[in-house]
């Protein structure tokens, strides 16, 4: 994996092998990242990764130049990684291990951006747990953009959050927000 712009730009990172992730693919990353530039400035954002894995989209924030990053995963050798990399480069993400229902039953916050890669055998049920959730429990700012990276085997458009979805591949990436015209 690597990074795409900011400070680390084109940084080459390898994740240990016997992490149990899927990243998203670099293609998908610069497309989600370009429409995010449009919308937001990155340096005045709080940003939640929740099922961050490798940690490789809570990267591309800090190199873009987000000062807060919480990334919630529940395997033990992903936070290692996460904070080996953030020790490294100095970025300023918080890690947490928990598994992420329990972090969202039991947490509270207020995030700009909140992005979320479940495993991608979630079903839509589990994925609409996920997105009414985090609204439920206020966890955007008014603003704030929900983003689920999911199979294209799986829509969540029927969900009374959801503003649109992008495919790049076999990704997709659902928006969710309070504001119908959100993206």
């Amino acid at each position: 994996m690597r990074i795409i712009s900011g400070t680390y730009k084109g940084r080459r990172l390898t994740a240990p092998k016997n992490l149990p992730v899927r990243p998203t693919t670099d293609f998908a990353k610069e497309a989600l990242f370009n429409i995010l530039r449009v919308r937001y400035y990155f340096d005045e954002l709080t940003v939640l990764d929740l099922f961050s894995g490798t940690g490789n989209i809570s990267f591309e924030f800090a190199s873009r130049g987000v000062p807060n990053i919480t990334s919630v995963d529940a395997h033990q050798g992903c936070i290692q990684y996460i904070n080996k990399i953030s020790e490294e480069f100095s970025f300023p993400i918080t890690t947490v291990k928990s598994e992420v229902s329990k972090y969202l039953d039991t947490s509270s916050g207020k995030y700009d951006v909140i992005f979320a890669d479940p495993p991608y055998d979630f079903d839509v049920s589990q994925l609409d747990t996920i997105v009414n959730t985090v609204f439920d429990k206020s966890f955007l700012a008014e603003e704030g953009l929900l983003i689920i990276e999911h199979s294209k085997m799986n829509s969540l458009s029927d969900n009374k959050y959801f503003v649109e979805a992008r495919k790049y591949g076999g990704n997709v990436f659902s928006f969710f927000s309070n504001i119908k015209n959100g993206t």
